[in-house]
């Protein structure tokens, strides 16, 4: 998990990607903090955080959303560099 004292830094493509993916950084942030991380590709660490939804994505609805970041520890912080959200 996090370190207390380790900061969250999104990078320009995950912000751009928020919106368009319907996450927030809230969700992303919450999801680093309180999930349990694994190994991804190229020496990146992901997580996934289920959250109810109970709403409408592109015209359909669905009861869960899946944030899931995909992001790099460095030693003073972590850098989120993509996001990926599911809807189920």
């Amino acid at each position: 998990m996090v370190r207390p004292n380790k900061s969250i830094r999104l990078s320009g493509h995950t912000r751009d990607q928020l919106a368009f993916r319907g996450a927030t950084e809230q969700e992303v942030v919450e999801a680093i903090q309180t999930e349990p991380w694994r190994q991804a590709e190229s020496e990146r660490v992901e997580c996934r955080k289920d959250l109810a939804f109970n709403a409408i994505w592109n015209r359909k609805h669905y009861a869960t959303k899946c944030v899931r970041p995909i992001f790099v520890e460095e030693p003073d912080e972590i850098v989120v560099v993509t996001i990926y959200v599911y809807y189920f």
